[in-house]
């Protein structure tokens, strides 16, 4: 199955062709991936098909259909995994700080999808072969708790219960400064970046809903330890959300955060994930400790 976005050209861009834009708000794909898509029909503008040489313009409506090419197969990564469970329709992985989840420019043969294949997973389609089994997924320096889907069934079922938000992920944060509030209920839209393409930003105009839920752990001189509870799944949900109320996550510089405590991408951590299981119906709970990059800081605070 083809993935489909649709995308508004923001008022203040760049008067440029169609190819190099759309490399500016996926900065994943290549502008050749995107000339492929636009002479094969994949992308409209106001509905209407174009060239890669269309000059977009501001406020148009940009359907893309992203497609996978044939012949351009993934080749296996031999990796151990860290199963929490696992069973006929679903496993739950442990992702280590530093792995991408599935294939993309730059990372085409190092991602969790490379080593599901190596290890003779058997993986649901229904996001196409680059990113089999893949429901949801965690930022390539989060770590934490990722479900993967074994079949079409359990995927399209756990699909829901991410869209109903019956489906819990909570997280382990240290971000910048205290937090006054002991819990905080943060609502912001989010989308892509105006003025930087590889971001996400509070977008009011363009952006898609999204709510974290904190509650303060500890806290510390310059520090505050959090737990975030997901009520939407926006990229980089968490860190957007915590870097607009001034208190971005410590280590992660995309967002403003600090970087003398620990300078090796965001501390955040996916510690527990609770569903419904499709096939049994049983309610389903996991956790994990933090692990130890986390903890070594944490003690260091202590």
């Amino acid at each position: 199955m083809n993935n489909i976005e649709e995308i508004i050209i923001p008022e203040n861009y760049s008067l440029i062709r169609i190819d190099k834009a759309l490399t500016l708000f996926y900065p994943n794909y290549t502008r050749t991936y995107f000339t492929y898509l636009i002479k094969n029909k994949k992308v409209k503008i106001n509905d209407k098909y174009v060239s890669p040489s269309y000059i977009i313009k501001p406020f148009d409506k940009v359907d893309i259909e992203f497609e996978e090419k044939e012949g351009e197969e993934i080749i296996p990564l031999k990796m151990s995994l860290d199963i929490v469970y696992e069973d006929e329709d679903l496993l739950i992985i442990n992702k280590p700080k530093g792995l991408v989840v599935h294939p993309s420019n730059g990372h085409e043969n190092d991602t969790l999808v490379n080593a599901l294949i190596y290890n003779n997973k058997e993986l649901s389609n229904v996001n196409g072969k680059y990113r089999v089994g893949i429901v949801h997924r965690i930022d390539k320096d989060t770590s934490g708790l990722l479900l993967i889907c074994k079949n079409d069934f359990t995927h399209n079922e756990i699909a829901k219960q991410l869209k109903d938000h019956t489906m819990n992920r909570e997280y382990y944060a240290l971000c910048d400064g205290n937090i006054l509030e002991n819990y905080l209920k943060i609502i912001g839209k989010i989308g892509r970046d105006k003025n930087n393409r590889l971001k996400m930003a509070i977008n009011t105009e363009n952006g898609k809903e999204a709510i974290t839920h904190v509650t303060v752990i500890d806290r510390y001189f310059k520090y505050t330890l959090i737990q975030c509870k997901l009520e939407t799944g926006r990229t980089h949900q968490i860190r957007v959300h915590l870097s607009s109320i001034k208190h971005p996550l410590v280590g992660d510089s995309l967002y403003g955060g600090s970087t003398v405590l620990y300078n090796n991408g965001q501390l955040l951590h996916a510690y527990k994930l609770s569903f419904i299981h499709p096939r049994t119906l049983k309610n389903m709970s996991f956790e994990i400790p933090l692990p130890d990059y986390f903890s070594d800081v944490l003690s260091k605070l202590k």
